[in-house]
């Protein structure tokens, strides 16, 4: 789990509190069921209006990632092709078909299962490409809806003062009530930028963040997957992937790591001796 998304809130809510803590008001004045439910409920009603009803489903079903997703660390995912690499040249691309059963990601699975079945390498990659299209056409339409609630919440927050501030001026024989009347209808417009800057647009940026990730692990797996097919020598496969993946996404990599590491060198400097 990446704590960022919860972490981030608290802090922006906790520096709304203490301002309005030093400004010697009281959090409770702005917590006004009114102005709360417009702003909310006709910014998911307008959000539900301009998109499909199994759009916001699904737009909703993604939010949980945004608290409990955690990316994928690329280096793992460099030894695992590296082992199937190793395994591929030492019994066959056959040897592959075992694999697929005990991959733990669905995407790697199917493409050892193609190898293994001998599926040509550019239909493989066909097939590998149009899936991860698939997916980034998917998430882009949670992304989206949350981005376009976080529109809408700012302008449904001054029609909510608008509304307000006509009820004030239908009391403006009352003096004494005007002050706390308008400074209720500005509640509304707080709650709109509130929700929009502090919900509604980070959720929509972190879905997005996450999407690429994937999209990048994705890629990365079937470049791996179709240098395997390809018989790339695994040294040289480390060397590419890491060379896909910036340097401030890759780990070190552990013990098992260093000893294929040895065995990968001195396979490739006999390699090379032998091409000498």
């Amino acid at each position: 789990m990446d704590p960022a998304t919860i972490i981030g809130l608290f802090l922006a809510f906790g520096s709304v509190y203490v301002m309005v803590t030093l400004e010697g008001a009281h959090v409770e004045a702005l917590l006004l069921p009114a102005p709360m439910v417009l702003v909310f409920g006709a910014t998911l009603a307008v959000g539900l209006a301009g998109n499909t009803l199994r759009d916001v489903i699904q737009a909703f079903k993604d939010l949980p990632r945004a608290f409990v997703a955690k990316p994928a660390k690329p280096q793992d995912s460099i030894e695992l092709l590296v082992g199937y690499a190793e395994k591929a040249r030492s019994e066959g691309l056959l040897a592959l078909e075992d694999e697929a059963g005990t991959a733990k990601d669905p995407f790697v699975s199917r493409a050892l299962q193609n190898i293994a079945d001998g599926t040509d390498a550019e239909e493989l990659r066909t097939l590998m490409e149009d899936e991860i299209d698939t997916k980034m056409r998917r998430d882009r339409i949670s992304s989206k809806f949350f981005a376009s609630l976080g529109g809408y919440a700012p302008t449904i927050g001054i029609i909510g003062t608008v509304v307000s501030l006509t009820h004030v001026l239908e009391n403006l024989s009352t003096p004494d009530h005007l002050g706390p009347m308008i400074a209720t209808a500005f509640v509304a417009t707080l709650w709109g930028l509130v929700s929009a800057n502090f919900l509604w647009l980070p959720f929509s940026s972190r879905l997005k963040r996450l999407s690429d990730l994937e999209i990048e692990q994705m890629t990365l797996l079937m470049e791996g997957m179709l240098a395997v097919q390809n018989g790339t020598q695994p040294l040289l496969l480390a060397e590419r992937l890491r060379a896909m993946v910036p340097a401030n996404q890759l780990g070190k990599s552990g013990g098992k790591g260093k000893g294929k590491g040895k065995e990968q060198a001195t396979e490739g400097l006999a390699d090379l001796g032998r091409a000498a």
